[in-house]
């Protein structure tokens, strides 16, 4: 049984046995970052309170750190809407980032000279796993990040 609970600011959480996971629509602009950053925590501390699933106090920030480098990479290259999903995948928090550019991001070498352009860096070194799909209109970025910094899957500290 799936089911959508709408919540604040037009996000929709869908839960079933399996999945739990919260979309929002950005309009891109300047507001957009702290909203997702907002959103990511929300679901997060949700998601640990009434599903009871391990989510550390580091696992928080380090996904509100990748969503402001992936949104703030969407709304400065991409004109329109921002789509940014969240779902939990067994110990992973999965970050999907959809944005109408069709340009596929491309990681600079680390050079600490080098002021700015150093998000995507940050992204792939704090991910699981990093992925970008090309999409019909623009593209799809996808981190995966660790829920726990305990490899037991206790909380971490929270």
């Amino acid at each position: 049984m799936v089911r959508t609970l709408v919540g604040e600011g037009g996000t929709a959480t869908h839960s079933d046995d399996a999945v739990l996971s919260v979309a929002v629509a950005l309009d891109g602009q300047g507001p957009s970052i702290a909203r997702a950053r907002h959103v990511a925590a929300g679901f997060l501390a949700r998601v640990r309170s009434e599903h009871g699933v391990a989510v550390s106090r580091r696992a928080v920030e380090v996904t509100q750190l990748v969503v402001s480098e992936l949104v703030t990479n969407a709304q400065k290259y991409a004109a329109g809407p921002i789509v940014m999903d969240l779902r939990i995948a067994g110990d992973l928090v999965e970050v999907q980032v959809w944005d109408s550019d069709p340009v596929l991001p491309v990681a600079r070498a680390a050079d600490v000279g080098r002021v700015g352009q150093h998000g995507l860096e940050i992204v792939m070194a704090l991910c699981q796993s990093f992925e970008v799909t090309r999409e019909p209109v623009g593209k799809r970025i996808t981190a995966r990040l660790a829920l726990t910094d305990d490899p037991r899957g206790g909380p971490g500290g929270w």
